[in-house]
This record gives structure tokens, C-alpha cells and sequence, in this order.
């Protein structure tokens, strides 16, 4: 980091003693870049420590009630381990933008004929719904398989996550946030 703003102020100081702005400028613009790109890096480390394509997600909705509540942060493992009735999981349905979080009901191992991954069939169900989740699965699937999960859930953080269903709710706040955040990175002065 000290040598990426040793070169930042090479850069600024072949500008010239009267182009203190643009020196600044620069030098606010590399930081800038340089907070996203550690942002970056530490999100792809989490997604290959944790096996998860998404390691950290947030509860949307009130299906999983008194288990999570809505705003909940949860932190997602895949590992090694089979899974079993009784766990957490998040699961993606194709073509459906939003992870679901529920638990296993059901495992079926090792069917006789089953194409690879094929070979888990697991059956899913929020604690706060009345019936398996069937209806939320696509048409005519009957089951989830392992490239379906994204995870089993190993930890959480209470309402942390309202801030996200704020921004989902009403967009504008999202745009307003990211404004107020570019303004201060504008203006600081180191």
C-alpha cells in the first residue's frame, strides 16, 4: 500500500507545484480504488475458504421465523460434509434471482442410476410455512440437488441486515447512499 501512494505521489509530483488539485484528485481517486479492490479481495478469499459462491447472504423474508428473522445476516459453509434433515441451507432455484434460506426435511443418497451430483436428492421447508417447498421449486421438480445449495448455515448476526432490505425496498436510499459515499471520498484530504 505505501508503495502503490509512493507512486501516486510520483505521478502527482510530475504534474507540476501548480496542479494541487489534480494531485489530489489522483491521489483521492487511488484510494478510492484501492478500498474496492481490498473489498474485492477479501469477498473472493471468503468465497474460496468458505466453498460458497456466496458466503454471507441476508434473510428477506419471515419463512424461516423464529429460527431467522427478516434482516438477519447469515454466514454460510459448504464443506466436505453430507447433508442432513434438520440443517439450514441456502438454495438457488434456476432462473430465480433471490437465494432461499430453509431446512432439510428429506435427504435421499445414492439413487441407482444417478448422473454425477445427481445423487443427492434433498427436499426443503421454511419453519414458519405450512407445507415443503415443492410450490417454490420450478415446475415439475420434486426435489433439490447439490448444485443447488449454495450453503448450509453456520452462524448469523440478529437484524444486522436491515440496511440491506431498506436499500431492496426503496432503490432511491441505495442511489442516495452511494452519492453521500463518493462525496466524502471526493472531499477528504489526507
Amino acid at each position: 500500500m505505501d508503495s502503490v501512494k509512493g507512486a501516486v505521489k510520483g505521478v502527482a509530483k510530475s504534474l507540476g507545484a501548480g496542479d494541487m488539485d489534480t494531485r489530489q484528485l489522483l491521489t483521492q481517486g487511488v484510494n478510492l480504488g484501492l478500498i474496492v479492490t481490498t473489498a474485492l479481495m477479501i469477498w473472493k478469499g471468503l468465497v474460496l475458504f468458505t466453498g460458497s459462491e456466496s458466503p454471507v447472504v441476508v434473510v428477506l423474508s419471515g419463512s424461516m421465523e423464529p429460527a431467522f428473522y427478516r434482516g438477519d445476516i447469515l454466514f454460510l459453509y459448504m464443506g466436505q460434509k453430507p447433508f442432513s434433515a434438520g440443517e439450514v441451507v441456502v438454495f438457488n432455484i434456476n432462473g430465480r434471482d433471490i437465494p432461499i434460506v430453509h431446512r432439510i426435511i428429506k435427504v435421499h443418497e445414492k439413487l441407482p442410476g444417478s448422473k454425477d451430483g445427481d445423487d443427492v436428492r434433498i427436499l426443503t421447508k421454511g419453519d414458519n410455512n405450512w407445507g415443503d417447498d415443492r410450490a417454490l421449486y420450478n415446475e415439475g421438480q420434486q426435489w433439490l440437488n447439490l448444485n443447488h445449495l449454495m450453503g448450509r448455515v453456520v452462524g448469523y448476526l440478529p437484524l444486522i441486515g436491515q440496511a440491506t432490505i431498506i436499500m431492496n425496498d426503496y432503490p432511491y436510499v441505495k442511489y442516495l447512499l452511494i452519492g453521500i459515499l463518493g462525496i466524502f471520498v471526493i472531499t477528504s484530504k489526507d
